[in-house]
């Protein structure tokens, strides 16, 4: 007896938007000994914890799941620094969703086009768009935070 169907699903079927940290001069930026926050605030009003205290590392970036059908996403960023001093800073980016079908098997996914962005500037200087298509790759950033210096 054969299979129904040959398709295998995506092993990595994560859909997300990766954040990568950068100084003022666009080099690599680490949180160091500072620690990072970031949340969500959903339409019900109720916030999601999306990155809980990325601290103490050399990481560069940080990846958050854009929401599935939204037209506008609304990213909470707050860094504190070991001295306790705290900077909050919101994200706004605008995409249209569109559902990709990769079979009835698979489990269903939306990819995103980003079509804007914007911030509060606390302790972001800049938001680059470097990626406007979020679907199964990670693996380059699609926003570049530009951060002014923290000490």
């Amino acid at each position: 007896m054969m299979a129904c169907a040959s398709l295998d699903c995506p092993v990595n079927n994560v859909v997300a938007t990766r954040y990568g940290l950068q100084k003022p001069d666009g080099t690599p930026d680490t949180m160091g000994v500072d620690t990072l926050w970031a949340w969500t605030t959903r339409p019900d009003g109720t916030e999601v914890s999306l990155v809980n205290r990325l601290c103490g590392t050399k990481a560069t970036y940080f990846s958050i799941s854009p929401s599935y059908t939204l037209p506008e996403d609304m990213v909470c960023l707050l860094v504190q620094n070991d001295a306790g001093t705290f900077w909050k800073d919101t994200i706004w980016v605008t995409k249209e969703d569109y559902p990709h079908f990769e079979g009835v098997d698979c489990k269903a996914s939306y990819f995103h086009t980003i079509t804007g962005v914007k911030s509060t500037h606390r302790l972001i200087d800049t938001v680059i768009i470097n990626k406007k298509t979020v679907d199964y790759d990670t693996s380059t950033a699609h926003f570049l935070l530009r951060l002014k210096a923290r000490r």
